[in-house]
């Protein structure tokens, strides 16, 4: 009979239960569980607001371990890591990592540097999805109409008129790099103010979406949806009367969040699921991302016509309900489509 993992033998068959000689055999332990360690290359603040506590209580729970790269040692010397997950800026950190990765094929970078490179301006972020132009039964998406300028702002309602794009226009830093300034929006309502932009920038046709956005946060495959307070919409009053160039602080920020507030409901109904699934699925493929938001509005007075105005990488999820379920799943399943790619 067994017992508590331990195999016992009756001697003497014969002899009574209470007499009976057993011979006890130990066996060895089970070897330990493999952890899965996930290398990461962060800002502090970065760390601050993704690494939270109950993020790396539940980590350990599934077995996934996150140890901070030293950025002030070779990268090749350090690990063995399963998973390298970064988010980090410049030249020299991008030839670090590819070099590591040349080195090292069987880890999984999230994500590759050249895919994330693709993000950093805005120029050629919304390309993919200009070109994708999906339309489907459940809606349409595309971009507003834009346009770049990288230098001399007298030159720009010239070629707002060329374009023939109308005002108001937002007007955002061409180059995304992390910091605050990039995130920062400008909405210009006349030509004449136009010259007091600051280039290089993208300048979008403004769209009325009832004063709420909506991002997408792509982990994997996994999306999760949420409402944040967005600009205003303008009326025709508001454009005749205004002047000048408004600036406003990063939108669509935590504390913005829509979710709970009381909203028409032709505003506030999110996008419809199968639509932002074929979304999703493209944009990961075009991209070559598996962690990054979009975020969408809905032209107001529409139900089905839908902008994506912006994408981030590795965005700021701690906002997202949830989201260390998510992410550790996600890194998981990351590394089990690995493991099953280089079986076959």
């Amino acid at each position: 009979m067994r017992l508590n993992g331990e195999i016992s033998h009756l001697w003497n068959e014969e002899a009574e239960e209470e007499n009976e000689r057993v011979s006890v055999i130990s066996l060895p332990p089970p070897p330990p569980s493999k952890k899965l360690v996930v290398g990461y290359a962060l800002t502090s603040k970065k760390v601050k607001s993704f690494l939270q506590p109950r993020l790396e209580g539940l980590a350990r729970k599934k077995g996934i371990v996150f140890v901070a790269i030293d950025l002030s040692q070779p990268l090749l010397d350090q690990g063995p890591f399963d998973i390298v997950l970064h988010k980090l800026t410049g030249k020299e950190w991008q030839q670090i990592l590819e070099d590591y990765w040349e080195k090292h094929p069987e880890v999984t970078v999230l994500d590759p540097p050249a895919a994330i490179q693709h993000l950093h301006n805005r120029q050629s972020m919304l390309q993919d999805v200009a070109d994708l132009n999906l339309s489907d039964c459940y809606g349409k998406v595309g971009t507003p109409r834009q346009l770049v300028i990288t230098k001399d702002p007298s030159s720009i309602a010239d070629e707002v008129s060329k374009a023939g794009l109308t005002l108001p226009l937002v007007a955002k830093p061409l180059v995304v790099d992390g910091s605050a300034k990039s995130h920062e929006l400008s909405l210009a309502y006349d030509e004449f103010s136009l010259s007091k932009l600051d280039p290089p920038l993208v300048l979008q046709e403004f769209v009325n979406h009832g004063g709420v956005l909506f991002k997408v946060y792509i982990v994997g495959d996994a999306i999760k949806v949420v409402r944040r307070f967005s600009l205003p919409d303008v009326n025709e009053s508001e454009l005749l009367n205004s002047t000048g160039v408004f600036q406003f602080p990063r939108v669509s920020c935590a504390a913005a969040s829509a979710d709970d507030a009381e909203l028409d409901p032709s505003i506030a109904e999110l996008p419809p699921r199968p639509l932002l699934e074929k979304l999703a699925r493209e944009l990961r493929q075009r991209l070559g991302l598996r962690l990054f938001n979009i975020d969408v509005i809905r032209e107001h007075g529409t139900r089905d016509r839908f902008y994506v105005i912006d994408i981030n990488y590795f965005p700021g999820l701690s906002k997202m309900p949830g989201y260390e379920h998510i992410f550790t799943d996600f890194l998981l399943s990351v590394q089990s489509k690995f493991k099953m790619r280089l079986s076959s």
